[in-house]
């Protein structure tokens, strides 16, 4: 038999979102390594460095008993929900319920997937903040939310401008995500704009969703969480993801928490989907909640405080100006004028200098004119992208 045409076509929703740039950048990246260009990267938000040893030891210990590979239930083990609860009173003096307040995710990306499945119907708003993490748009659009942005300013601290949403058409509008401390831009968290959030939340009746993994990198002051609002958790829902905070990435575990009604939507959307996280991970995961106070300050203050000060000479090398006021795992920075966006300048120095920085219009339109570097690469490698750029810039 000759071979027929096969003329499958994909789903219509494809067309509303291209391949996520990092993925599609990172080919790229891998081909020039593979033609020994030795590409330096300092893009990707992944920290470098190991959980701490107590983690590490309680998977292994864990994974070798033999009645540990079985199913688990999606709720996650009550060790863990409770160790998320003990980490919030710790840290941000929440009290949450572990039985019915608190969510386990496999990571943040996850969680946006289900709770906008659980809360938006096709066709309903969704806020979504202008520069943002492009998850929050590319998810929404391909659940067929409508996309409501709304604009962050270097001129206000990248904080929300509540004037200006409240003059916005918000009719059908169902969720609003929120990041802070501000990924891309290292805006810091203010309790203000929580109080205001809350409120806003109330005044219209939106779920307001904080996504909160970076609020103990490079901040040595009081830890903010949105749900220390009174009033929050009835209208709000917040992440915490232990990528950044507890270097594990890779380990894909992540929390929400909120009412226990919002809770109970979710995990009928979660349970449908997938199963539980494999419960050596999850006991390793409730002892790096315990981690120490010396453990947390090395591991995120210290460490990065001296890569931060070399990204700061690679931004001025490259004649950006950026806010030294920044918390988290970037730093963001304005392009000079002499370029006519963002991706001109990173081009160059990723085919010039052999560096791999990241534009911001991959953020939204409002980042058109920025740059991000990323704090995960050990002190050498920042050390040789600097001298790589100082020589050619």
């Amino acid at each position: 038999m000759g071979n027929r045409p096969y003329n499958i076509e994909p789903a219509r929703r494809l067309a509303t979102v291209n391949e996520y740039y990092f993925s599609r950048k990172g080919k790229e990246i891998a081909q020039m390594n593979a033609e020994g260009k030795d590409i330096v990267s300092l893009a990707i938000g992944s920290p470098d460095m190991p959980p701490s040893g107590e983690t590490i030891e309680t998977l292994c210990r864990e994974a070798r008993k033999a009645d540990a590979h079985g199913y688990q239930p999606t709720v996650g083990i009550a060790e863990l929900r409770e160790a998320m609860a003990d980490f919030y009173k710790r840290w941000y003096g929440v009290e949450l319920d572990p039985r019915t307040e608190i969510q386990p995710l496999i990571g943040s990306k996850e969680g946006i997937l289900h709770v906008t499945l659980a809360l938006v119907n096709p066709g309903e708003g969704v806020l979504v903040p202008d520069p943002g993490y492009p998850t929050y748009t590319s998810l929404s659009k391909i659940l067929g939310a409508r996309i409501v942005n709304y604009s962050l300013r270097e001129e206000s601290g990248w904080q929300p401008d509540f004037q200006e949403l409240e003059a916005m058409d918000l009719k059908g509008v169902k969720l609003m995500w929120t990041n802070y401390p501000n990924m891309p831009t290292g805006g810091r968290a203010k309790r203000e704009t929580y109080e205001r959030l809350v409120r806003f939340a109330q005044d219209h009746g939106i779920v307001v969703v904080n996504d909160n993994p970076y609020s103990f990198i490079l901040n040595e002051a009081e830890k903010l969480s949105l749900l220390q609002v009174p009033g929050a958790k009835d209208c709000c829902i917040e992440f915490n993801s232990m990528s950044k905070s507890h270097n594990m990435p890779g380990w894909r575990v992540g929390m929400l928490a909120t009412n226990s009604e919002f809770v109970e939507w979710i995990l009928k959307v979660k349970s449908n989907i997938d199963s539980g996280t494999f419960r050596p991970m999850q006991l390793a995961a409730a002892q790096a909640y315990r981690n120490s106070d010396e453990w947390h300050r090395q591991a995120n203050i210290e460490t990065y405080r001296e890569r931060r000060r070399i990204a700061e000479e690679i931004m001025t090398a490259l004649g950006c100006t950026f806010d030294k006021r920044q918390q988290g795992l970037f730093l963001w920075g304005k392009i000079p004028a002499p370029y006519a966006d963002a991706e001109e300048l990173t081009e160059r120095v990723l085919h010039e200098a052999r560096v791999f920085i990241t534009p911001g219009f991959i953020f939204g339109k409002n980042g058109a004119r920025y740059v991000r570097i990323s704090l995960c690469a050990k002190d050498g490698r920042m050390l040789e992208a600097l001298e790589r750029i100082r020589k050619v810039f």
